[in-house]
């Protein structure tokens, strides 16, 4: 009985796990309570969103603990089962790649074509609304459109883009260091490059809150906020990745041959100088931020045939 429960090829077949589960409940009472607490449905909705984000995270802490189990000590993911591994996190990257690529083709359409027919549609019949000074609507063909006042890319934009470079290279210390047994010098890079994350994301809600236009009520807004804001957040979640992956280093896990967390980790949002996405798209958002010569474009120059 004990030799048919002896493993005899390279592949991991899971256990059965309670994660999945408990993980979607959790998050959809974090949606109800969140949409309930957006919309003043109920009085209990903070508390129904506290509930749902407590569970969210328990499941995330427990469900990637045992993964660290699985690899540390039960020895489960072999050569073989890391290379699917590799392959879901290049698919996830492609995917993020496309996820960025929408936000940015539907900014530089609005900015290259302002005075497409759509544009004018769309402002005429969603209006500028909130977030944007009286008027802005009332110049059509005008990019940026006019009330709009953007951020000097030379400012915190360059500031912001310079500290995602050079926590890119920290990261790539810390992981040469890991190839080269070197503990310390992986700790260090460790710890650099979570700084590093931590000062963008402080600069960038320093910035979001002196900006003088809003979400809502433009489309210059509205793809900034959007592009910029899902950028932050993959930082952020970055910056967490790799704290986890500092606590590990603390805790003895990786070897020269067997640390394909701390890669992933590395190739995350945050590891800009490792990944060209990450850093084209910081470099996009700095010229998203910067100030363009506002002048009226000519229909007949600027706007597309039609096929």
């Amino acid at each position: 009985m004990a030799e048919a429960q002896v493993k005899h090829h390279d592949y991991h077949l899971v256990d059965p796990s309670p994660w999945p589960v408990v993980g979607s409940i959790s998050a959809f009472i974090m949606a109800v309570g969140a949409i309930g607490w957006m919309h003043h449905m109920y009085a209990a909705a903070p508390i129904v969103f506290g509930i749902g984000t407590i569970g969210v995270l328990y499941t995330m802490a427990s469900w990637w603990g045992d993964v660290i189990r699985e690899a540390q000590y039960k020895g489960d993911h072999t050569r073989v089962v890391q290379i699917s591994h590799r392959y879901g996190m290049i698919l996830f990257i492609a995917s993020e790649v496309m996820f960025f690529v929408a936000w940015f083709w539907a900014f530089f359409n609005s900015a290259l074509f302002p005075a497409d027919a759509v544009h004018a549609t769309r402002d005429a019949v969603f209006g500028c609304g909130a977030g944007t000074a009286m008027g802005a609507c009332s110049v059509p063909g005008t990019w940026p459109p006019h009330g709009i006042e953007t951020f000097d890319p030379w400012h915190l934009p360059l500031l912001n883009t310079l500290l995602l470079l050079t926590s890119g290279t920290t990261v790539t210390w810390a992981h040469h260091a890991l190839l080269e047994n070197d503990r310390q010098g992986l700790k260090y890079g460790l710890i650099l490059t979570i700084v590093l994350g931590a000062c963008f994301t402080c600069v960038q809600a320093y910035e979001y809150a002196h900006a003088a236009f809003g979400f809502s009520g433009n489309i210059y807004g509205a793809t900034f906020f959007m592009a910029t804001g899902f950028h932050g957040f993959h930082v952020l979640v970055g910056t967490i990745f790799l704290t986890v992956c500092l606590i590990r280093a603390y805790a003895g896990h990786f070897t020269p041959t067997q640390h394909l967390g701390f890669e992933f980790a590395a190739n995350s949002p945050l590891g800009t100088g490792t990944s060209s996405t990450w850093c084209g798209c910081s470099c996009s958002s700095a010229s998203m931020s910067g100030s363009t010569a506002r002048k009226p474009w000519r229909t007949a120059r600027i706007s597309r045939k039609p096929l």
